[in-house]
């Protein structure tokens, strides 16, 4: 089955997890229970730690601070799904609850 990776950007709030409504929070983690109804299966999940923790690794080797890229919205974190089709893979992206930031639906290149 194809995969897709999931990449849920939100605006970083200075509190973090702590900042997520709790009816946010509770709507995340009945997500996996709708993906596997749907068929389809998560193959990694991960939350990444606050945008204050990146280092960038430039083409010349300098090592900077921070995200490259200036953005309102951070990536908070992404997963993995197999699924049938990008289609499929939409309609999981749209399960996700969004505060003040969107869902990135993309096709992993089979290797």
């Amino acid at each position: 089955m194809p995969q897709y990776a999931i990449l849920i950007y939100e605006k970083e709030t200075p509190g973090g997890v702590t900042d997520i409504p709790p009816d946010v929070m509770d709507a995340n983690m009945r997500v996996g229970e709708k993906i596997a109804a749907m068929g389809a299966k998560v193959v990694n999940e991960q939350a990444l730690q606050p945008s204050a923790t990146t280092r960038t690794i430039h083409k010349n080797g300098l090592v900077t601070d921070g995200p490259f890229i200036e953005s309102k919205e951070v990536i908070a974190g992404f997963f993995v799904v197999e699924t049938t089709d990008f289609e499929a893979a939409i309609a999981i992206g749209k399960l996700l609850p969004i505060m003040d930031g969107a869902v990135e639906v993309r096709p992993l290149l089979a290797v």
